[in-house]
């Protein structure tokens, strides 16, 4: 009997200790739910998506709407989840910190993975593939073929502030003399107006632009320089939202209709009449 007492005791002992373990546990269990996104997408009804406008991943059509790649993909990503989208047009240079400060649940916007990006945010698997090219300025860099010809301190180079295409462009030519600019467009004009030699952009950018100045422009290079992985970001501490989107990610990638809309957007211009002039 005594016996029979003492284990009784010992198990009471037992589920005493367990207890704080499981109420450890479910605080735990609701501090990630807290900071997941993905739950307070469902909660909320709504998934916000930071981007920036640059063609051909997202930028206004003629009826104002934003429009392209990474609009797709977000549309697509709000539908399998059964929810609305809010899409959150972001300065480049500044959608880390929105995203940080809580302005938007995810980054869908062609951004390509760095490790100081990383640092700072989590990235999904890639999603697409891009890189970076030049479109150079027939008239004064004509002549250029080489990395070597536009890494020179006479040589003025444009880029997109805050782009991977930008830190590219900072590694590749430290000798030349490199402008940034908020926007593609307005990078793109100076090379075309003569007043730098080359714009350094990502893939599909630079085809793009010597596709529609033909007579100014031209591609000093056969294959792009720098070849990146793009991704989607999402706050620290949120393993949630990383494991929903990578397997959505699979499971468009298996389905083959990512390869679709980036050959879309990518590779052909059907969709050029709808752009905004």
């Amino acid at each position: 009997m005594l016996g029979l007492r003492k284990l009784a005791l010992a198990a009471v002992a037992a589920v005493a200790m367990l207890a704080p373990l499981a109420a450890s546990a479910q605080d735990a269990r609701a501090a990630l739910s807290s900071a997941s996104a993905l739950e307070e997408i469902k909660r909320r009804g709504s998934m916000r998506v930071g981007l920036s406008t640059f063609v051909p991943w997202a930028f206004r059509a003629r009826n104002g709407e934003i429009i392209g790649y990474e609009v797709d993909v977000a549309k697509k990503l709000a539908e399998d989840m059964g929810v609305r989208l809010e899409l959150v047009p972001t300065a480049w240079d500044g959608i880390i910190p929105a995203l940080l400060a809580g302005q938007f649940d995810y980054i869908i916007g062609g951004m390509t993975i760095t490790p100081q990006r990383n640092l700072t945010v989590n990235f999904t698997t890639p999603y697409s593939a891009t890189g970076v090219d030049v479109a150079a300025n027939k008239r004064i860099a004509g002549n250029f073929k080489t990395v070597e010809d536009f890494n020179k301190p006479n040589v003025t180079l444009v880029s997109r502030r805050g782009s991977s295409a930008a830190a590219a462009a900072q590694r590749l030519f430290p000798n030349a003399t490199l402008r940034l600019f908020d926007d593609d467009a307005q990078a793109l004009l100076e090379v075309t107006n003569g007043r730098a030699h080359a714009v350094v952009g990502s893939v599909p950018r630079p085809l793009f632009a010597v596709l529609d100045n033909e007579a100014t422009l031209f591609q000093p290079f056969a294959e792009p320089l720098v070849k990146q992985a793009d991704a989607m970001a999402v706050r620290k501490g949120d393993p949630d939202s990383l494991n929903f989107l990578n397997n959505w990610i699979q499971a468009r990638t298996l389905d083959g209709w990512l390869a679709e809309r980036q050959a879309f957007w990518f590779k052909g211009r059907t969709w050029r009449d709808q752009q905004a002039q």
